[in-house]
């Protein structure tokens, strides 16, 4: 909910944002639900304020924000709404990224929310300079403010029509009283013209020309590269090493230990090479010679922790959701049916490598970090200088990708660690190998799942135990019991109709890293629910689409499990939609050759809707997908052309992961080290992607992870259709399909 607020006019001015003569809206953007897992979230900033609008004479506009572009497009569908309500051409509005003032910025980019975060305070935002500068030009012409009107940048009046640019109004419009925000008119959604219509990015150019500047572009006079050697075991430690060949190496400036501690570090510690380029710091770390203390990790395995789930799985969990009496209803059944599934860990692979910037002084720090957190890695920064958070600026780049894991400050610890150390401006770079290698994993996941059929068909009994890895465990102060935050929660909100449901997890125990991923606990929760309803449908010998649709009923809405009353509920009359939508544009039910199939599945998350239809040919054990189908209900599309190329993305990303490579643990370390051994889809394997748009007049939701969750379910679904076979393990491979 946007806010305003009388802002300290001290902090204000430090800001910089007033700018000299200049009309400033200050507003909040709501919270992100992401962002509220994160570590330190207690204190909370004194003036939690996030954006401005400034504006000034020479008509410029400038929307200060505290949302990271990390490949989403906020830096276009942002400014969209923006001047949707302020009049003006939306290339008009240039975006500044915020910076790290604690007591008025609160920062922050992640769970699919920065258009649904930012719509209503941007439209307000926008509302209230537009009515500002109308009255100052009606005072200016003495005339009522009910005979101007904004356009393009312009206040115009009369007939014949007089007009002044917005930015010849700011100096009488600045001394006016900012309208209530939540009060301020709004513009009707059928006389948008920027808003749900068609456009390009506007960092499309720049990002293709090699001009847009990354984290990794950074440069500082005198800047040193890092390259860190890390203990491959998870929370190994340093035993003893020897630098004497690495210092020998041209370039090569210094080598030294760094110590890394607390929820905030995938390590703990390595050895660090300085050097005067990052080739030399490379070649001085691959002559270093480094005995490591493993520590109890070095024991574990995936093939340890698949033993373990099966341990937990033989025995009750603790109960989430109990309605009815599930058991009760299986064991008197007419048809039950079991299945167990399994998800292996998952790697992020951002396409930029992690890195971080830092320059340490003797009263005050710089940064320069592709993060999504910046005022994380402020607080990191800040107590390993020893100084005011204040004193501490953090300039958030451009990212080339984030998926949830550049919210995690390990590499922002890291690169101040160093710069500290050695006094030096030092950019701490990580190769392909340490990002795969030091991650933060999506939690491995095992799954089984029970239902009961009566007599009619519809379903009597829903059973889901899990046991897992958390990531709630290791970031939450609530821990993983928390079932809005855990892993666990999303398997307990189900939208088929059945009068018994009972929803056990058992926590299981790894060492390995996690975090945030790509549409997180939703992407295992849509694999298996989706899975199973589809098989229950065979069971019951109905038509998969129609299964759903008459399991779904009649128009419900379903709280959320685990949230509050304010968390909107699901629809089922939305989901209803896409699944509708998908089938249709897929011609499901029509035939396909032998050795063809079709799958679908239906999830909701980030409080938006997406359903798939995935076409296979599964022809002598080699698996091909030939085509996606994807309906979306994210609400009003801000940007439809936006809104499908992260469609698409998230199709490619949840494809990797369910035919690629897994994330494997030996003796405690991981496997995979680079694309060599953990695929990614490449161009002449993607399929064809199509995606369609349900109309829809409510708020805009999130749109960067909910396909993720329905692309695995819909092509093994697909498969089962093709061949017969039920695949209940990712990643796909070969044998399952022979």
């Amino acid at each position: 909910m946007a806010t305003a607020s009388v802002v300290n006019r001290r902090e204000f001015l430090k800001t910089g944002a007033a700018g000299g003569a200049a009309l400033v809206i200050c507003f909040h953007l709501s919270p992100s639900a992401f962002a509220d897992q994160a570590q330190d979230q207690e204190q909370k900033p004194v003036n939690p304020f996030d954006a401005w609008v400034r504006i000034t004479p020479d008509d410029r506009v400038t929307l200060v924000l505290g949302k990271s572009e990390m490949g989403q497009g906020v830096y276009t569908s942002l400014p969209m709404i923006l001047a949707e309500e302020l009049c003006v051409d939306w290339k008009q509005v240039h975006i500044e990224q915020a910076p790290t003032n604690p007591k008025i910025y609160d920062l922050g980019t992640g769970g699919s929310g920065s258009v649904k975060d930012s719509w209503l305070a941007l439209r307000q935002a926008g509302a209230a300079a537009r009515e500002m500068l109308i009255t100052a030009a009606a005072k200016k012409w003495g005339v009522g403010t009910d005979t101007c009107k904004a356009r393009n940048g312009y206040v115009v009046h009369g007939h014949p029509e007089r007009s002044f640019r917005f930015g010849e109004l700011v100096a009488e419009a600045s001394q006016l009283p900012v309208p209530n925000l939540h009060t301020v008119p709004l513009k009707n959604p059928n006389d948008f013209t920027i808003v749900g219509h068609e456009v390009h990015r506007l960092d499309a150019a720049s990002k293709s020309n090699g001009s847009a500047k990354f984290g990794i572009d950074s440069r500082v006079p005198g800047m040193l590269y890092a390259v860190i050697a890390r203990c491959p075991v998870f929370e190994g430690k340093v035993a003893s090493f020897d630098a004497t060949k690495a210092k020998a190496v041209p370039g090569v400036r210094d080598v030294l230990e760094i110590k890394t501690s607390g929820r905030g570090a995938s390590t703990s510690g390595g050895v660090v090479v300085l050097a005067d380029n990052s080739w030399a710091a490379i070649q001085g770390r691959k002559a270093l010679e480094v005995k490591w203390d493993e520590g109890a990790a070095a024991n574990e395995s995936s093939e340890e922790l698949h033993k373990q789930f099966l341990e937990n799985a033989s025995k009750p969990g603790k109960a989430l959701r109990n309605d009815g009496d599930a058991d009760a209803a299986l064991a008197s059944a007419s048809k039950k049916l079991e299945a167990v599934y399994e998800l292996p860990f998952a790697a992020h692979v951002c396409m930029e490598p992690m890195n971080c910037t830092v320059h340490i002084q003797t009263d005050s720090a710089e940064a320069w970090v592709p993060t999504q957190g910046p005022q994380w890695a402020q607080g990191v920064i800040a107590e390993i200088a020893k100084l005011p958070p204040e004193k501490v600026i953090v300039h958030t780049t451009l990212m080339g990708g984030g998926f949830g894991r550049r919210y995690q400050a390990d590499f922002v610890m890291e690169a101040a660690q160093v710069a500290k150390a050695s006094g030096k401006p030092v950019m701490v770079l990580w190769t392909r190998e340490d990002d795969m290698q030091h991650d933060f994993y999506r939690p491995a996941s095992y799954h089984k799942l029970q239902g009961a059929l009566d007599s009619e068909g519809k379903l009597a009994a829903w059973k889901h135990f899990q046991t897992s890895t958390s990531i709630a465990a290791k970031w939450s102060q609530k821990g993983a019991d928390d079932p809005g935050l855990g892993e666990f929660g999303t398997g307990a909100t189900i939208p088929y109709a059945t009068p018994n449901i009972r929803v056990e997890y058992t926590l299981a125990h790894s060492s390995a890293p996690r975090a945030w991923w790509r549409s997180v606990e939703h992407s295992s929760s849509g694999f298996v629910m989706e899975s199973f309803v589809d098989e229950l449908a065979h069971s019951a010998g109905q038509d998969p689409l129609s299964f759903r649709l008459k399991l779904i009923g009649d128009s419900r809405k379903i709280p959320q499990f685990g949230e509050g009353p304010d968390y909107p509920p699901l629809d089922t009359a939305r989901l209803k939609g896409v699944l509708q939508l998908a089938a249709e544009k897929a011609g499901w039910g029509k035939p396909l050759p032998k050795g063809e199939g079709r799958g679908i599945a239906a999830f909701y998350s980030f409080h938006s809707y997406v359903a798939a239809v995935a076409e296979v040919s599964a022809n002598s054990g080699e698996l091909k997908v030939k085509r996606l189908v994807c309906a979306v209900d994210c609400g009003r599309p801000v940007n439809p052309n936006g809104v499908r190329a992260q469609v698409e993305s998230a199709a490619i990303y949840a494809l990797t992961a369910t035919v690629k490579d897994a994330i494997t643990v030996e003796r405690g370390r991981i496997v995979q080290a680079n694309f060599n051994d953990y695929e990614m889809i490449r161009m002449n394997e993607a399929p064809p992607i199509e995606v369609h748009l349900v109309p829809s007049t409510e708020a805009p939701t999130g749109i960067g992870e909910p396909t993720v969750p329905v692309i695995a379910p819909a092509i093994c679904n697909a498969i089962f259709n093709a061949t017969g076979k039920r695949l209940r393990r990712l990643p796909i491979r070969v044998e399952d399909l022979a």
